[in-house]
């Protein structure tokens, strides 16, 4: 994912990282990190995750970047979907918070940054056999390793994107969650990396764009946003969203308003980001990365745009300094 065309990626690394798991109420070392073989998020893939980063709050204290917003997303998804109505997300928050503190990742001081995953499965769920009524004992892992270091080119220069084959079905219930089915995403996101690109566009079945494999976009047009609508954004009576309503995604939002930065929410043709003055991508792991080229269309002027570089510093601002 460095944008570059060919060689290999410099984030690639086979080295077993420092990691931190915490599974359903105790910590095991690595090699001994297991669940049930009748788990359904492996039997058959009923679950849900968050992908969150940890750093220290103003150099001192460590903490995960909007972690309450992580987990009410969560547990909203676990609601809709049918696969839990008793996680209690602020307790969610605190053991997810207190394996940053026992990983020992981010000290006090320090300007290392984690990566948390907090994953929720079905537990030892038949679903063959459950109604669907009855009280679900899910599996909760969580594990905390350094973060991925990325390559300042990619931020300086920016990347190029490909536009994925699948498309995001917005009828699918299941779209615009954040659930264990990313198989295609990352079979898409392997195709673009193939071609030295940094991510893959997926579009609706409308050709609308839905965003990054990984990542939500954001287009800038004379000076103000456009993004996508989100899941739960929905005018009254619209067809439902398969975009996923990212946490970097509304902390970016926030920060243009902060900023007195435009930002409006719709439905995006692919001309709107071929056409655009400045794109970029957001994720909980990158942040705010730019695009500088989209399939073989370069975007503005080829280079990352004034906006784009003023809400990144903004987004470092927030996680170095948001409680």
């Amino acid at each position: 994912m460095s944008g570059r065309r060919g060689g290999s990626d410099p984030r690639v690394s086979f080295a077993r990282v420092s990691l931190t798991v915490w599974i359903n109420g105790k910590f095991v070392e690595r090699d001994a990190a297991a669940v049930s073989a009748f788990d359904a998020g492996l039997t058959h893939g009923v679950g849900l995750f968050e992908t969150m980063l940890a750093g220290t709050l103003d150099g001192s204290e460590a903490r995960i970047f909007r972690v309450e917003r992580h987990m009410a997303r969560l547990d909203r998804s676990a609601r809709e979907l049918g696969l839990s109505e008793s996680l209690k997300p602020r307790a969610l928050a605190e053991l997810a918070e207190h394996v940053v503190e026992k990983s020992a990742l981010v000290p006090a001081g320090s300007p290392a940054r984690a990566r948390v995953r907090l994953t929720v499965t079905g537990g030892d769920l038949n679903l063959l056999s459950s109604t669907g009524h009855g009280p679900v004992d899910p599996t909760v892992i969580i594990v905390a390793q350094p973060a991925t270091q990325y390559p300042a080119e990619m931020f300086d220069k920016g990347v190029s994107a490909v536009v994925a084959d699948p498309r995001a079905n917005p009828l699918d219930p299941f779209q615009g969650h954040k659930t264990l089915d990313y198989w295609w995403r990352l079979r898409a996101l392997q195709g673009a990396s193939r071609k030295g690109a940094g991510e893959t566009l997926i579009l609706q079945v409308t050709n609308h764009i839905c965003g990054g494999a990984v990542s939500n976009l954001f287009a800038v047009k004379d000076g103000a946003l456009l993004t996508p609508t989100a899941r739960g954004e929905e005018e009254a009576g619209a067809v439902p969203s398969p975009v996923l309503p990212g946490v970097a995604r509304q902390a970016i939002i926030d920060a243009a308003g902060e900023l007195r930065i435009g930002c409006a929410r719709r439905l995006l043709a692919i001309g709107d980001v071929l056409d655009a003055d400045e794109v970029f991508l957001t994720n909980s792991s990158w942040g705010v990365l730019p695009v500088v080229r989209v399939e073989g269309k370069v975007i503005g002027d080829g280079t990352v745009g004034a906006t784009t570089r003023r809400l990144r510093q903004r987004w470092e601002w927030m996680v170095a300094h948001e409680p």
